[in-house]
């Protein structure tokens, strides 16, 4: 209890001082002193739970205020600020400290002079493997001073895409965008088509899907595949005018959206051999598929040391909770840019509702014409993934590294790239126990991806100690990261 000093030197409690005052009394007999005493605790003991139960319902009424805005504004919760700022944080892009895109050639670089060679190029894989290989195939055609004809594209690989250049890219803008650094013509010359040729199979660097270095390239070389795949490769004016629409339409609904790459697709379980979670059906369905596709060359995998290393998309369920751990609520609109997912999608939607495909907000008239043309609505997922306000892929693949890359150049928006290795030691706490979900989770997620969301950095090199062709394999792809060549901080935006 707080006491205080009289004049006289003796000692009150401040709680009979106050109430003396609001209560004076006259001095009664000693016999009546007992009922004096118990009067005063009495009162004492209303005026206490009077003030106790008008604090308490004030903030059970700010509380309410919380979680149903409709009240009248004069219960505002003073904690509602604060919460919105936390919300608004797990959508708001890294600071880019002044950087800019910067693409235009050195004072040194010099306009395409022609020659007499020609180049012709057939791209294999899928959409963005092509497009990584053309942009390549660009900067070659410049070092060798010969004229590119139009690449032909890929229709023998695992999506069967009979798709030719004009159905996914603008190939007037690609000739014309160009045409300061590079020849380009739509077919090679009819005299020329039976002269015997120099073939090239190139080797892809770094275990990715690039043709050329990531590194020690001179700067206007790279400079000219940044040109090459993020403003001439422009999709084709349908793609393009359908895409933008889609975007449209997930921003009516709530206004901010996360695309998620979910690479939980069978194609990509089955290559990598990753099966956790999966049934015993589902995991041989997987392993009859790896086998009998003749052009993967690894047939048995273990897919427990797989995931271990961290080598395996998220699963549905991993990413509801890595999603929750991160801050977003259950309302969030979550875009799956991707093919059609495997299994467990619901273990993604019990804790997610507004899960949304490209089905789901385009008409079937609208996707008639990209049916069976898995390279164009690839091309639909890139434009929702660019203009998304945070881009999640679940697995280091040619979609999510062009798409990091592209997204750095346009001013480093939020992409927060998820620590697989890391993340599984902290999914197999939970799954035995050693873990519950709530505050400990979130603070082990959001510390352990504090620098994975896209803020600037300069492109990765190899880590030290690996030496010969295994540096280039460790190396980070010049398309994932394009910084410091394609992204600068000079006065002249270019």
């Amino acid at each position: 209890m707080v006491t205080t000093t009289t004049r006289g030197g003796g000692r009150t409690s401040s709680s009979s001082s106050l109430f003396s005052k609001l209560f004076p009394l006259k001095k009664a007999a000693s016999s009546s002193s007992t009922t004096i005493i118990i009067l005063r605790f009495f009162i004492l003991l209303i005026l206490f739970i009077f003030i106790f139960n008008f604090y308490t319902t004030r903030h059970i009424l700010e509380d309410h205020q919380y979680l149903h805005p409709n009240l009248p504004q004069h219960f505002v919760s003073h904690q509602a600020p604060k919460q919105q700022l936390k919300l608004e944080k797990l959508w708001e892009a890294p600071f880019s400290d002044g950087l800019h895109s910067c693409l235009k050639p050195t004072s040194n670089y010099q306009a395409f002079q022609g020659g007499d060679h020609y180049i012709t190029v057939r791209s294999n894989g899928g959409l963005n493997q092509m497009r990584t290989g053309i942009a390549d195939m660009v900067a070659v055609a410049r070092m060798m001073n010969a004229t590119l004809v139009i690449p032909e594209l890929d229709k023998r690989s695992f999506w069967q895409d009979k798709s030719i250049f004009s159905d996914i890219f603008d190939e007037d803008h690609f000739i014309n965008s160009l045409k300061q650094d590079v020849r380009i013509i739509k077919k090679l010359p009819q005299e020329l088509v039976s002269v015997p040729r120099a073939r090239k199979h190139f080797t892809s660097w770094g275990g990715l899907d690039s043709r050329l270095a990531n590194n020690d390239l001179p700067l206007d070389i790279q400079r000219l595949r940044c040109r090459a795949l993020y403003h001439a490769l422009r999709f084709s004016p349908s793609i393009e005018t359908l895409g933008k629409k889609l975007v449209e339409r997930l921003r009516s609904r709530g206004g901010r959206y996360i695309s998620l790459h979910l690479r939980y697709e069978k194609d990509m379980l089955a290559f990598s051999g990753c099966t956790y979670g999966l049934s015993d059906s589902e995991s041989e369905e997987l392993r009859l598929l790896r086998e009998n596709t003749n052009h993967w060359k690894v047939k048995k995998i273990n897919s427990t040391e797989q995931r271990i290393a961290g080598l395996c998309p998220l699963t549905p369920k991993e990413v509801g909770i890595f999603l929750q751990a991160l801050g977003y609520p259950p309302s969030t609109i979550v875009y799956v840019a991707a093919g059609e997912i495997y299994a467990h999608l619901s273990d993604l939607t019990s804790r997610f509702p507004n899960v949304l495909f490209k089905e789901m907000i385009a008409t079937e008239e609208e996707l008639r014409v990209y049916s069976n043309h898995a390279s164009q609505t690839a091309a639909l997922d890139y434009i929702i993934s660019l203009e998304s306000d945070v881009f999640i892929p679940t697995h280091s693949g040619n979609m999510a590294r062009a798409v990091e890359g592209h997204r750095r150049l346009l001013g480093h928006r939020k992409t927060i790239t998820p620590d697989r290795k890391g993340l599984v030691e902290i999914f197999d706490k939970l799954e035995s126990g050693k873990l519950k979900e709530g505050v400990s989770l979130q603070h082990l997620v959001k510390r352990l991806h504090q620098k994975r969301q896209g803020a600037p950095r300069k492109r990765e090199g190899a880590p030290d100690g690996i030496r010969g062709r295994a540096r280039f394999k460790a190396e980070e792809s010049f398309y994932q990261n394009p910084y410091p060549e394609c992204i600068c901080r000079s006065k002249h935006r270019t």
